[in-house]
């Protein structure tokens, strides 16, 4: 009798197992999430040298890139402010089946000129694009600096793939808007650099590249800048929060160049939760500085309401968390003026791609730069542990 309850007792143990198992076996088979990033491989390179003529335009000055899944493409937005051809974005097919990524595997397909309200293209000097994100509706939305020196505002347009027309504005908050009197809104040149919009096609986000006027400093050496996230509604196209982003303070390895420049110039969303890459790139006189960071909304507080941080504690206000990912300049690459980043498609192993390119600011001391990676998740049992046991360290 004794035996025959030790062998009931064995399948209890398996009762016990079988729901784990299936569980495990769910999570295997679902899509992994894109967040958390455990790991990032470089993959390769490609270059475009200043002067490369592209459709009777000259190509460069990629401030930002998006990729179209649904055609396999990726979009990236010239800030040429149609000085040196129309405003336009240009087509790029790139092939990541193979490692490492090298020049031939880019290759331009199209340039698209952007054309206003008015389906005219935009005036020498009104326009200079820099943020580019797709939507499930075969269109983009570019965002553009303006330039403060000639009362020029900044702006947040949605245009047609396939023809780069105008479809619709979306209004920006007034605390971004510079006035006559420089104490308000965006500085000069450091304005809407960051734009992604989250997969569902829900919310948009835009980012400044440096402090508002009444929010703080610019970034200097040693010195952070804090910096406003804008989160848009795209089915109201309304505003609705904003959140505090800390640059990274940056001690130049020899300062002995008066030029310098740093801060945010691109985000792009990692799911709908709120987790996205965020790209930063500093410039010291003496060669780029680039850094990627894993950042998380959660938790942080919605600073909408807020006019000016001068006027607040910001000890009290929680910003974006932040994690360093990659510090390029560990790459055995000559990094370039990096300011854009999309992710791309899958690739052979499962793992996420990741593309960045370069603003060559069509100096021929430069070049348009492709940079490839590939991304490492967490594990889906991993995650499993961590969503049932919340202490759970990996």
């Amino acid at each position: 009798m004794h035996f025959i309850k030790k062998i009931f007792k064995f399948p209890r143990i398996i009762f016990f197992f079988i729901p784990i198992l299936i569980i495990s076996i769910f999570f295997i088979n679902v899509p992994a999430p894109n967040f958390p990033i455990t790991g990032i491989d470089f993959i390769g390179s490609a270059t475009f040298p200043t002067g490369f003529s592209f459709q009777k335009t000259p190509m460069g000055g990629f401030s930002g890139i998006t990729y179209d899944a649904k055609h396999q493409l990726y979009y990236t937005i010239s800030d040429d402010r149609s000085e040196k051809a129309p405003a336009r974005f240009y087509t790029l097919k790139i092939d990541l089946t193979n490692e490492p990524l090298t020049d031939s595997e880019v290759v331009p397909v199209g340039v698209t000129t952007l054309l206003n309200e008015n389906s005219q293209t935009f005036p020498n000097g009104r326009i200079d694009s820099e943020g580019i994100a797709i939507t499930n509706k075969e269109t983009v939305y570019i965002s553009s600096e303006g330039d403060n020196r000639k009362q020029i505002k900044p702006f947040l347009k949605e245009f047609s793939i396939s023809s780069g027309k105008e479809l619709r504005t979306l209004p920006i908050p007034n605390k971004f808007l510079p006035d006559k009197s420089a104490q308000q809104g965006v500085r000069n040149n450091l304005v809407f650099e960051s734009l992604t919009i989250t997969p569902n096609n829900k919310s948009l986000f835009l980012a400044t590249e440096n402090a508002l006027i009444q929010d703080g400093p610019e970034a200097k050496p040693k010195i952070s800048s804090p910096c406003r996230i804008l989160q848009y509604n795209l089915l109201t196209q309304q505003p609705e929060k904003e959140f505090l982003y800390k640059t990274e303070a940056v001690t130049p390895f020899l300062n002995i160049s008066p030029q310098f420049s740093s801060g945010l110039t691109d985000l792009v969303a990692l799911d709908n939760q709120g987790h996205f890459l965020s790209l930063e790139r500093t410039f010291t006189g003496l060669g780029f500085s680039i850094s990627l960071f894993q950042i998380s909304l959660e938790g942080a507080d919605d600073i909408h309401n807020i006019d000016s941080l001068l006027t607040v504690d910001l000890n009290k206000i929680e910003p974006t968390d932040k994690k360093l990912l990659l510090n390029l300049r560990k790459l055995d690459v000559a990094l370039d003026n990096i300011e854009g980043l999309t992710l791309g498609p899958k690739l052979s192993n499962g793992q996420l791609s990741l593309i960045l390119v370069s603003d060559n600011n069509f100096n021929p001391l430069q070049r348009s730069q492709i940079l490839a990676f590939k991304l490492k998740m967490e594990p889906p049992l991993i995650r499993l542990f961590r969503r049932f046991v919340p202490n759970f360290n990996r």
